[in-house]
Order: structure tokens, then C-alpha cells, then sequence
């Protein structure tokens, strides 16, 4: 927030903040927000679980389901060797590769057992390498020897002690003609799976894996066969500790009865021809028991399941309508649905047009900026609801969209059962209509009564003045109070040029008072369908006058026509003038519209004639409205740079 004049000179000229003190937490609505959180690839809105699934009552039910499942989890707790288990199991399954066949020669096993047992059976003439092989640091060792070999092209001497090495050369370099790194660090990596995974094992099967693990000269067909076989009942075996370990709400919430799904995760070991050992009966008879001690409590768990997906179905439904109804009335022809992801079990907010069928996948290329907008600006609030900051700040989020929408976004963001009613916000616009509909139409929608200031920059200060619903005035009130001032004469002209116009009035009055504006000396009739303009007559300019001194009795037109040739009474009138406002108006009977600065120029013919400030405005009198670099641009042609 340091201004740039001051970058080189940081010292003492950091903006402060009082009485900020209270807002630990704050929430923004920018563009950041928009290019962070929403439209990502598959979701409109990053954790759209965490936004519309995961409410307190959704976690209550969570804990009540886990509280009947405790005891599986507190087995795995209270007996860490099953997580063990699973480890060894899982890695045995690993060693395998991935291969349609059950085996890949590209596994742990098929690029380290299956090639033979190296380590225990050392090829001959090997034999002085025996306790480099069958250390722990073997593979570390081999590349060391392999390393080394380069160098004994350079002498006849040991590159490491310098002795001869004539007559043992043949034996270093056999080391890289039976050994590679890669194959010995897969071989003793499933040499110790094996060794884990032997108290698991039959002892029929155990002698046998120790055969094969022994085997000098590699497996056999047979042997291969006899391990994928060994692979599957692990495998079966495997997966019921997992759906144990991961036995929760999720698993279970699409099973008609959960007695009957439970049952499924019980272990009858006798199939298991391979794990029927003494250590592998103790540990499914630890299993079942606690699985006999949660079916006991299996009518429970069902009904807190069913709870729970009612729930979830019930907050879906009522988000997704809320959502839909806002993009209906907005008059946005799409919808969105949670749809839960089944391979994670998650929820994504997915968006679809009305006159299709296929979920929109990359939102960004489908929406307009304004439905983005919209869009994010919904997903915003439900953010806000789920993280419930001390501070909400909206920058600038509506003034790109039209009256109606405007209004339904206004609608869903402050006045629906879901929004940020009660919620300290701060809304930063341009836009007028939206203080309009908050202070003056509709206050008593919004919950607290909402407050409106006005802020103006100048000269480096900012200043804040309140709007109050007496502030909000028709632009007739406005023209008639101004009128009735005390201001010079030729900025009331003004004021009552404009009244006739928004009273579609464009008699002989407005007709005069155009001529003083265009610095006439002669008053012109100028026709609006082409008709060649004409000189007003005397009657015309009497009746003209005479309407005009309804409202300004000392009206004199020669008077007010000599104050706009005389370019020191105006420079006194734009220098004297209360506000920005009425020194643009004198400004535009300087120029008469013909300025050098086309900037200006648009500024003067355009940004007074928006619809809604002919019905209600702020007093640009009282309310700097035309901003300040406009004014400075207006002082450079009079005065000079």
C-alpha cells in the first residue's frame, strides 16, 4: 500500500490502520480469489466438499459411525505386526511388477531371484569376495569394484594399494561378468520380504519359498507358477486388511445390509492353503473377533449410516437448488449438481448447460466474464459460510452486470437463508443502483440495515462521507434545491436546462437556455427532425423567459449571454464554484464542448447522462461525483500546466 512516489524514500511514509484491531480473519472477493479457488478443471470450485458436503452435522454422523467401528481401528492399533503384515504383503505383491500374467521379468523378483541366488551361492573362483558379497553394504560394494575396474587399463598395479594385479586381474573383472548393482539390490530386497513373510507361510510353502530363494541358477517355470499362485492368496488376503484399514462410511454406505457386508471382511484361513500357519491363525482370529464384537452393533451402524446419507443427500439437494435458482432468475441458462467422485470419494461442483447433457469440463472456455463473475461470486459467499471469517470484502464485484442480475446476485449474497446477512461486509463499487436498493428501496431486506459513504480521493487524501436515505434524491429534488441556492445564476441555468430535460421538456425554455449554454447572442429554434434551425421570435423568447423566471425570477438572457463571453467572470465562477461538478458545467460554456482534451470531452458529454442518475443521484454538490483527475485536467487548459 506504499504509495510509489515514496519507494525510494520508505521512511516514516507506510500507511497505517486503526480500529482494525477486531479482524483476525478476512475474506476477498478479486480477481485473485477467482483465478486461486474457482473454475478448475473438474470442480467450479477447489474443496467442494469441504464447501457443501462437510457440514458440522455431516462430521457428527462421521464420529457416530466411527465410534461403532472403533474397535477395528484400535486392532490395527493395539497390534502393530498386522500393519507390518500388510507391508511385507504388499511389497511380496510389488515384487511381482505389473503384468497382465501375474509376473514381469522387469519386477523385483524377475530382475533379482529369478536370474539365481548369487549372494549365497557365489559363483566359483569368487570365493575371496565372500565378505564383500554377503555384507550388508554388498550393492555399494560392487559399484566400488565396478568403479574401479576403468582403472586397471592405466597400470599393472591395483589402482587401490598399488600391488601387482597381473595374476588376479581375470578374477576383479569377473565381479562385473556375475554381478550387477541393480539385480543384487532386487535380490536382497526380496530376500528380506521372504524372510519376513516366512512365518506367514504353511511350512510346506515356507521350505519351498526358501528353495526358490536359494536357487543358484534361477527359477524354474514350475516355480514361477508355484509363486503366482502363492501371489494370489495374498493378494485376496491383502485386501481384506485394506477394507479393514479403510472400513468407514464410505465402504459401507452403498450396502443394502451391513451385517451381510461385514461378514464379507471375515476371514476363513482354510482357504488359504499357503498362510495357514500358527502366526497367520492368530491374527485372523484377532480379526474376526473384533469383526464378531462390530456386527453385534450392525443394526446401529446401519442407522447412523442411513442418517448420514440422507443428510448428504438433503444438503446437496438444498445447495444445488439454492444455486440453480439464482442462475434461473438471473437469467444464466446453465446449472450446476455435487456429483461424488467414486474412485476418491469426494464431491465436485460440476456445471452444465440447460440444452445439454455432458458436464462442462473447462468452464474458462464456456463462460462469458460476467456469468464467471457471477459464478464466483455465488461460490465465494458458500466459502465464506463454511469459513467463517470477521471481515468479507467484495471488490467491485458487480458493476460489469445488468439491473436484473444485479439484483439477484444482491439477492443471494445478502437476503437468502444461506448468505451474508449478519456478517460484517465491505462492498467496493461504482456502481449506484446497489446503494440505491440498500439505503433507500429496499433496508428493511437486509439483516443489519446496511451503511453507505461515499469516498473521494484528493490531492492524496481520502475522504469518506456517509449516505443516508435523505442523501438519495430525485434528480428533480436535486435540480429544485440547487436551484433555490444561493450559486450564481449561470450554474442554476444549468441545473434547470437539465430539470426540463428529465421532464420531457424541450419547449422554448430548454430552447433558450441551450442558446445561453451554446453562447448565442441571438437565440436560435434548433429542430430535432432536420429541419433547418431558424432565430427564435419575440413572443417565443417572451413565453421562454417568462417560464423560466418560475424558477429563477431575476432571469435575464443578455445578462447571462454577456457572463459567458467574458472569459474573466467565468475563470471567477470556476475557481468560486463549491464542487467538481458545477466547475465542469462552467467549464463546458468555456469550451462549449470543443475541447482540445478528448478525454474531457467524452467525460463532459457522456458521464452525466446515465439513466439511473436521472432518477435518483447523489447532490453533486455535496458529493464530489466527477473525480478529481477530470477537474485537474480542466484546470491545465484554463490555467495552464
Amino acid at each position: 500500500m506504499l504509495p510509489f512516489k515514496y519507494y525510494n524514500d520508505e521512511e516514516g511514509h507506510y500507511p497505517s490502520l486503526s480500529g482494525f484491531e477486531q479482524f483476525t480473519k478476512v475474506s476477498i472477493f478479486n480477481d485473485k480469489y477467482i483465478e486461486d479457488y474457482v473454475f478448475q478443471q473438474n470442480d467450479l470450485i477447489k474443496n467442494s466438499f469441504e464447501i457443501f458436503v462437510k457440514t458440522p452435522d455431516y462430521d457428527k454422523h462421521i464420529k457416530e459411525i466411527e465410534k461403532i467401528l472403533e474397535g477395528i481401528n484400535t486392532t490395527f492399533q493395539n497390534h502393530p505386526e498386522l500393519d507390518e503384515l500388510i507391508k511385507n504383503f504388499q511389497q511380496f505383491i510389488d515384487g511381482f511388477g505389473k503384468a497382465n500374467s501375474g509376473y514381469s521379468a522387469s519386477g523385483a523378483i524377475g530382475k533379482g531371484i529369478a536370474k539365481g541366488n548369487k549372494i549365497d551361492n557365489i559363483p566359483a573362483g569368487l570365493e575371496v569376495y565372500e565378505p564383500y558379497l554377503k555384507n550388508s553394504d554388498n550393492v555399494k560394494w560392487i559399484k566400488w569394484q565396478l568403479e574401479g575396474k576403468k582403472y586397471l587399463d592405466m597400470a599393472e598395479q591395483c589402482p587401490y594399494c598399488s600391488g601387482s594385479v597381473e595374476e588376479t586381474k581375470e578374477t576383479i573383472l569377473k565381479v562385473s561378468q556375475e554381478y550387477d548393482p541393480k539385480s543384487v539390490e532386487h535380490l536382497n530386497k526380496m530376500l528380506e520380504v521372504f524372510k519376513c513373510m516366512l512365518p506367514y507361510f504353511a511350512d510346506d510353502t515356507a521350505n519351498k519359498i526358501e528353495e526358490i530363494s536359494q536357487n543358484a541358477l534361477g527359477i524354474t517355470s514350475a516355480q514361477k507358477n508355484y509363486l503366482i499362485e502363492i501371489k494370489s492368496q495374498i493378494d485376496t488376503f491383502l485386501q481384506h486388511l485394506y477394507g479393514l484399514k479403510k472400513m468407514g462410511f464410505h465402504s459401507l454406505k452403498n450396502a443394502e445390509k451391513i451385517a451381510d457386508e461385514l461378514a464379507k471382511y471375515k476371514i476363513d484361513i482354510s482357504y488359504y492353503s499357503h498362510l495357514n500357519s500358527t502366526l497367520s491363525k492368530e491374527k485372523v482370529e484377532i480379526i474376526n473377533k473384533t469383526l464378531d464384537e462390530v456386527l453385534e452393533k450392525a443394526g446401529k451402524l446401519q442407522g447412523e449410516i442411513a442418517k448420514q446419507k440422507n443428510h448428504i443427500k438433503a444438503t446437496i439437494e438444498m445447495y444445488s437448488s439454492e444455486i440453480n435458482d439464482f442462475l434461473f432468475y438471473a437469467g444464466y441458462k446453465y446449472e450446476v449438481a455435487i456429483q461424488e467422485d467414486e474412485n476418491t470419494t469426494d464431491y465436485h461442483l460440476i456445471l452444465k448447460h440447460v440444452d445439454g447433457s455432458d458436464n462442462i469440463q473447462s468452464v474458462n472456455e464456456h463462460l462469458s466474464y460476467g456469468e464467471k463473475n457471477a459464478f464466483a461470486l455465488v461460490l465465494f459467499m458458500y466459502g465464506v459460510l463454511k469459513d467463517n471469517p470477521d471481515l468479507v470484502i467484495l471488490d467491485d464485484p458487480i458493476s460489469s452486470f445488468d439491473g436484473n442480475k444485479k439484483f439477484a446476485i444482491v439477492n443471494m449474497l445478502f437476503m437468502g437463508k444461506h448468505s451474508l446477512k449478519n456478517r460484517t461486509v465491505l462492498l467496493l463499487t461504482h456502481e449506484f443502483n446497489t446503494v440505491i436498493d440498500a439505503i433507500y428501496n429496499m433496508p428493511h431486506n437486509f439483516n443489519p440495515a446496511p451503511k453507505a459513504a461515499f469516498l473521494t480521493t484528493k490531492n492524496g487524501l481520502l475522504k469518506e462521507k456517509e449516505i443516508n436515505k435523505k442523501d438519495i434524491k430525485s434528480f428533480g429534488e436535486i435540480a429544485r434545491i440547487n436551484i433555490a441556492s444561493n450559486m450564481d445564476s449561470l450554474n442554476k441555468l444549468v441545473y434547470l436546462r437539465r430539470l426540463l430535460e428529465i421532464q420531457n421538456t424541450d419547449g422554448l425554455a430548454w430552447q433558450l437556455l441551450s442558446n445561453i449554454f451554446h453562447k448565442r447572442e441571438k437565440p436560435e429554434y434548433h429542430y430535432s427532425d432536420g429541419t433547418p434551425n431558424r432565430l427564435m421570435t419575440l413572443d417565443e423568447i417572451e413565453v421562454a423567459t417568462s417560464e423560466i423566471k418560475q424558477y429563477i425570477s431575476n432571469f435575464d438572457y443578455d445578462k447571462e449571454y454577456q457572463k459567458t463571453q467574458d472569459i474573466t467572470i467565468l475563470k471567477a465562477l470556476y475557481q468560486n464554484s463549491g464542487s467538481n461538478y458545477e466547475k465542469l458545467q462552467i467549464y463546458r460554456i468555456m469550451y462549449n464542448e470543443n475541447s482540445s482534451n478528448s478525454v474531457i470531452k467524452k467525460f463532459v458529454n457522456e458521464a452525466f447522462h446515465i439513466e439511473n442518475d436521472y432518477l435518483f443521484q447523489l447532490n453533486p454538490c455535496e458529493y464530489d461525483t466527477v473525480p478529481q483527475y477530470i477537474i485537474n485536467e480542466c484546470d491545465k487548459e484554463i490555467f495552464g500546466a
